[in-house]
């Protein structure tokens, strides 16, 4: 599905989705009620499709995702700018729908990751019917022990960061762990497994950073609150003018 909006419009949409929470400290009953635990403050760093981080390690890149093996095509090219054959981040704004400002992606700029691998990790895979809370709808009983398809990848989320609320795509998983079953899908509010990293529990895109107002481009630092959501309750915004329904591949 794509929706184009004007620039003016696609700002107007963020603002009305920002609705006030609480901002730092918010605890679950301050924030919207999505059908699903929230997790609260919560450190986030920025990834972005075509970043390569580390060339030494199997997870180091984000030409390709746990879901995609090709990602950087499937995307449609650097979801920053070149600099010197690298890859590089950019500040997003309001006006641009928090777009990319030198190319047009196929998919969903507004994208995450959670460390949850129910493809490629054995353990996350075996464990997916049990843990995942969908895993029983009419659209996900059937594929629970079908490897190829995923019960995560396009799932929706919901990101709040200091009275802004937006939303986005599972498209990868990490960062530092892919079988955080307890953190993920649990209702305690409970810490990430993951020690790297200043102990994030989840990756953000550009598109994300930029509508939450992230401090730093590119940083260790910012914290937010998160919580799964159902397609059908995501509110219009720039984060539905190019939505991923791409399969695993």
């Amino acid at each position: 599905m794509r929706r184009r909006l004007a620039r003016t419009a696609a700002a107007s949409l963020v603002m009305l989705a920002a609705v006030p929470a609480s901002g730092c400290g918010a605890t679950p009953r301050d924030l919207p009620d999505t059908g699903y635990p929230w997790h609260t403050d919560i450190v986030a760093t920025t990834f972005w499709v075509g970043e390569v981080f580390d060339p030494a390690a199997d997870d180091g890149s984000q030409r390709i995702s746990a879901y995609d093996t090709d990602w950087l095509e499937s995307y449609g090219g650097c979801d920053g700018v070149e600099v010197d054959g690298e890859c590089r981040t950019e500040p997003r704004t309001a006006e641009d729908g928090f777009f990319p400002t030198r190319m047009t992606p196929r998919e969903n700029p507004f994208y995450l990751d959670l460390p949850f691998d129910d493809v490629n990790d054995d353990e996350a895979f075996a464990a997916r019917g049990d843990v995942v809370p969908w895993a029983g709808e009419p659209a996900y009983a059937d594929d629970v022990d079908d490897r190829s398809v995923s019960l995560m990848k396009n799932r929706w989320v919901a990101l709040h960061k200091d009275g802004r609320l937006c939303y986005a795509q599972i498209q990868d998983a990490g960062p530092g762990e892919y079988r955080d079953a307890a953190y993920v899908f649990g209702d305690d509010d409970r810490r990430p497994a993951n020690a790297r990293y200043n102990g994030a529990g989840l990756d953000v895109s550009p598109a994300v950073n930029g509508c939450l107002g992230f401090a730093e481009l590119n940083g260790e630092d910012d914290r937010v609150d998160w919580a799964f959501v159902d397609e059908r309750d995501v509110p219009p915004g720039p984060w539905t003018r190019v939505v991923t329904r791409t399969p695993v591949r």
